[in-house]
C-alpha cells in the first residue's frame, strides 16, 4: 500500500485526508481551488472517483459526498475512494449552471479536458482532469435537473461492457440506462479517451429540494456509492442490482405551443408506456387545450420541467426511447 495524493490531500493507508486541487488566484486575492477528499483504504485496490456540482445549481453531488465521507471507514476499504463534491466552485457559489465569471466556456460539462491556458472554466477543467486522469480507475459524475427540472434515476453510458457494468452497480432503481455512444467534453468522455470508465448519473433537481426530498436524493446517491464499492469488492457487504434494466436513447420533448403544461393523470416517472400514449396537454390560461404531447416511442419519462408554464420550443420532459432490455 502507498499514500494516495490528489492535489494537496495526501492520505496514508487507512486514513482520510481533505485538501484542494489548486487552480488560480482571483482578482480579489482569493484562491480558486477545487475541494477534494481522499479515503485511502487499509488494503490495496482500485480507485473510485466521485464528481459533484460540475453544474453549480446541482447540489445533490455534494450532499452524497458528505454522507459517503461520514460512512465509509478506511479501515474496511480496499483501494481508494476520492470525493470531489464541487468541481465548479464559482458556479456552485452562484447557484448557477455555469461559471458566471466566464461566459465563454459557461458549461463545464462540455469542455473536458479543458485547457491550462484557456478561459477560466477551461482552466478549472484542466486542473481537475490533470488530477483525476492519472489516479481514477472508475468514475461517476453526479448530475440532476438543477434549477430547471427534476430528473429521476437515470444513467448515460458509452455502451462498453465496463461502462454498463458500472451503471448496473449503481443499484436498485437505476434501470434507466441510456446510450451516449460517443461522449464529448465531459469527465466521462475524458476517461474513455484514457481507456478508463466513467458514467453520468442523474437524480434530483428543483422539484426535489423540500427537506424530505433533498435528504432522500442524497441518501439514494450515497447508497449507490456504497453499492459500487461493494460490487467491485472494495467494501464489506452485498451489492444489489436494478431489475429490469432498459437500453435506448433520450429525446427531449418540446412544447408545440405556449401555455401551461398539464400531465395526463396516471403518467409516472420510469414507467413504461407505448408509442402514442398521451403524456400531457398544453392549455391556455382558461384551460382550453392548445396542443398535446404523446410518447414518441415505447419508453418512459425520466425528467420533467420544474415550472409548468412553457413557451413554444421549451423542452417539457425528457423521454427514454427504449430499444430493448439489458437483462
Amino acid at each position: 500500500m502507498a499514500t494516495v495524493t490528489v492535489g494537496t490531500a495526501s492520505a496514508a493507508p487507512g486514513t482520510i485526508a481533505k485538501g484542494v486541487i489548486p487552480v488560480t488566484t482571483l482578482g480579489s486575492g482569493t484562491p480558486l481551488n477545487i475541494p477534494v477528499a481522499v479515503i485511502n483504504g487499509a488494503e490495496p485496490g482500485r480507485v473510485f472517483w466521485v464528481n459533484g456540482a460540475i453544474h453549480g445549481d446541482e447540489p445533490e453531488g455534494p450532499l452524497a459526498c458528505q454522507i459517503a465521507l461520514r460512512e465509509v471507514d478506511p479501515a474496511k476499504l480496499k483501494g481508494t475512494l476520492v470525493l470531489c463534491p464541487v468541481v465548479n466552485p464559482p458556479a456552485f457559489e452562484a447557484a448557477q449552471r455555469g461559471n458566471p465569471l466566464d461566459t465563454f466556456s459557461y458549461d463545464m460539462n462540455r469542455i473536458y479536458p479543458g485547457r491550462a491556458n484557456g478561459y477560466l472554466s477551461e482552466r478549472l477543467a484542466a486542473a481537475h482532469a490533470a488530477a483525476m486522469g492519472p489516479v481514477a480507475d472508475i468514475e461517476i459524475s453526479i448530475h440532476s435537473g438543477g434549477a430547471h427540472s427534476f430528473l429521476d434515476k437515470s444513467i448515460f453510458v458509452d455502451e462498453r461492457p465496463e461502462s454498463v457494468e458500472l451503471a448496473t452497480a449503481m443499484g436498485p432503481g437505476w434501470g434507466c440506462i441510456m446510450s451516449n455512444f460517443n461522449p464529448k467534453g465531459s469527465p466521462m468522455a475524458y476517461l474513455k479517451d484514457l481507456g478508463k470508465v466513467g458514467i453520468t448519473v442523474e437524480l434530483g433537481g428543483r422539484s426535489a429540494t423540500s427537506p424530505e426530498g433533498f435528504a432522500q436524493v442524497g441518501r439514494d446517491l450515497a447508497d449507490s456509492i456504497l453499492n459500487i464499492l461493494r460490487h467491485y469488492g472494495m467494501y464489506p457487504g452485498q451489492a444489489h442490482y436494478p431489475h429490469p434494466r432498459y437500453k435506448g436513447e433520450q429525446e427531449a420533448l418540446l412544447a408545440p405551443a405556449s401555455g401551461i403544461y398539464i400531465p395526463e393523470p396516471g403518467v409516472k416517472f420510469l414507467t413504461m408506456m407505448k408509442a402514442g400514449d398521451p403524456i400531457a396537454r398544453i392549455v391556455d390560461i382558461w384551460g382550453d387545450t392548445l396542443a398535446q404531447l404523446s410518447a414518441p416511442a415505447d419508453g418512459m419519462i425520466f425528467g420533467l420541467r420544474a415550472l409548468p408554464n412553457v413557451q413554444t420550443g421549451d423542452w417539457c420532459c425528457f423521454f427514454h426511447k427504449v430499444s430493448g432490455m439489458r437483462d
